[in-house]
């Protein structure tokens, strides 16, 4: 029996250095803890994993100590992230795109979200994209992401001189108040607002991601700082925001009410869409960013009259989501490598 137990403890003692090896990002004992700012661009299902890992102390165990600070907008966010006001940014990489191409210091380092979550929401009349000849679809400003979404799906259906695009606000609740006064009579939205939509009587007309599948969605963003003085702690959190992704799957109900304390949101049916979207269909396990995407971006930030000064290389970092493989963390993470994004 006492060789039985001293074969055991032996194994132990071996397996838990392959284990600690297996996530080397862990803060080791006795390590002082690293404070950081982390900004959102907006309030959004979108950012559930951001949510849930700071609710659920997720930053912690990796020797991270994280203030969570919220900024209106995307351009208002990387003004704070360059000059290192906040560490790091989780916006809609294609948001942020223009603004990094122009010259702006940041750069994307890992992609949570890959696709569109938008759909375009119409009045009870309009049940199909080309009943809306003759109307208006409200975005935010000319340039922002919802502006450049309509202007393709007016294209996509030869539209363009039957279609009105008119800004009406920031956010897609200043779309969808002026859907509702009908001051136009479609706008853009991502769950779970698109449960309200249906409720209130308004349809579904088209799933923006059959614009742009690889669309760069919640994305993490750092400032060169961070990149040339504190690259570990950026690996720490690119880790730390991979992590959350298994948290949030393994455990619905707790992410779902970190979404809802964020979005102040209480209905049961909105949640479920958002963790749908957000937790399902749009997941980016290996937090690659996809280089032909951020390419495409640039393209058409230049074409939207953008002074671009940077290559798409220039503006995106997947040396750490890259190390997150190469070091056994996903392995040991999922118990396989995720497949595909």
């Amino acid at each position: 029996m006492r060789r039985v137990m001293h074969s055991i403890i032996a194994a132990a003692l071996v397996a838990a250095p392959l284990a600690a090896a297996a996530n080397p990002y862990l803060a080791k004992p006795g390590e002082t803890s690293v404070s950081i700012k982390i900004a959102t661009c907006a309030i959004a299902g979108g950012f559930v994993h951001l949510y849930a890992a700071v609710d659920n102390n997720l930053f912690e165990k990796y020797g991270l100590k994280v203030e969570h600070v919220g900024i209106r907008g995307s351009s208002p966010s990387l003004a704070a992230l360059a000059p290192d006001e906040v560490q790091f940014l989780y916006c809609s990489g294609d948001a942020t795109t223009p603004g990094l191409a122009s010259g702006i210091d940041a750069k994307l380092v890992g992609v949570l979200l890959v696709g569109q979550p938008w759909v375009l929401l119409a009045h009870k009349d309009v049940r199909k994209p080309e009943d809306l000849k003759g109307k208006a679809i409200g975005v935010s400003r000319p340039g922002q992401l919802t502006y450049r979404l309509a202007k393709a799906f007016v294209k996509r259906f030869n539209m363009e001189n039957d279609v009105q695009i008119r800004p009406v606000g920031e956010g897609q609740v200043d779309g969808y108040k002026a859907m509702v006064a009908g001051i136009v009579q479609a706008c853009q939205v991502t769950p779970p607002l698109d449960v309200q939509g249906k409720k209130d009587g308004f349809n579904v007309v088209f799933n923006m991601n059959d614009l742009d599948p690889l669309a760069i969605y919640s994305s993490l963003h750092t400032n060169s700082k961070m990149l040339r003085e504190r690259p570990a702690i950026v690996q720490k959190v690119v880790a730390a925001m991979a992590e959350a992704i298994y948290f949030v799957e393994k455990n619905p109900d707790r992410a779902k009410v970190s979404m809802g304390r964020a979005l102040k949101l209480t209905d049961s049916d909105s949640l479920q869409s958002a963790y749908d979207a957000y937790a399902k269909a749009l997941i980016n396990r290996r937090l690659v960013i996809p280089a032909n995407a951020v390419a495409e971006n640039v393209e058409v930030a230049r074409e939207a009259g953008v002074t671009v000064k940077r290559k798409p290389d220039e503006i995106f970092d997947n040396s750490f989501a890259e190390h997150l493989e190469k070091s056994g963390f996903l392995k040991e993470l999922w118990g396989d490598l995720p497949r595909g994004k």
